[in-house]
């Protein structure tokens, strides 16, 4: 079977910003959801080419406010020679008094745990599901609450510890990825949380629908255009 075209996307994605290196061992996050399964489904096609020399394994971060990862998701892992660690932590029990439940808090510590799950097994790179939309859309949070201009970079190399973040869907949107999950027959669970209501992360997708119309080149263009910066124009 030939490979499909968002394999192209990610190629291009991967290449651009040299995300994987020879000798790299990296560590798939994998929430259960379709982004992060169409990721998984890429690492396992890249895996079988002839120059491929790089390790690779799955983390899962299991709490008690969203689904298990599902049993056709570990099957897929599993088809496709991938091997799974899934750690559960409680995530409710880490909230400081006063503070309440919240989506930024709920995917840093995730993120923490994915970083230390790689240092402790010794793999130098953490492969994240996160694609063009969640790039664009946290730009906008930025932008609108913050007042300030930055967001998910492709690749992220920490100066502190001797991991580094990529993202090979960054130039894949929703669109593509859900019509290539359906292709794919993917069974993938989605976070269901009552917490998620509350997240600024909905009101930016609206926008970023509204902006550009839901059309991928537009997208693209809002996505070169920071690597395009020019300052002497800027406040």
């Amino acid at each position: 079977m030939a490979n499909p075209s968002i394999y192209s996307l990610i190629d291009r994605a991967v290449s651009e910003y040299s995300m994987i290196l020879d000798g790299d061992r990296i560590l798939l996050a994998i929430s259960g959801g379709k982004d992060s399964t169409v990721m998984a489904e890429y690492f396992y096609a890249r895996k079988k080419r002839r120059d491929a020399n790089f390790e690779l394994s799955a983390f899962h971060v299991a709490t008690s406010i969203s689904p298990p990862i599902s049993k056709e998701i570990k099957e897929k892992l599993s088809e496709w020679q991938i091997p799974l660690i899934i750690k559960e932590i409680d995530i409710l029990g880490r909230l400081k008094e006063g503070k309440s439940m919240n989506c930024w808090f709920c995917s840093s510590m995730r993120r923490l745990e994915l970083s230390f799950m790689a240092q402790q097994l010794g793999f130098n790179k953490i492969a994240l599901g996160h694609h063009l939309d969640d790039i664009l859309e946290t730009l906008l949070m930025n932008m609108l609450g913050k007042k300030s201009l930055f967001t998910m970079p492709p690749i992220l190399k920490f100066q502190k510890f001797p991991i580094t973040f990529i993202r090979p869907l960054c130039l894949c949107d929703t669109s593509m990825i859900v019509k290539h999950a359906k292709d794919r027959g993917y069974l993938c669970s989605t976070c269901t949380c009552t917490y998620q209501e509350n997240s600024a992360r909905k009101e930016a997708r609206t926008r970023l629908s509204a902006l550009t119309s839901d059309s991928y080149k537009l997208k693209r263009n809002i996505f070169e255009s920071l690597k395009h910066v020019n300052t002497e124009y800027l406040p």
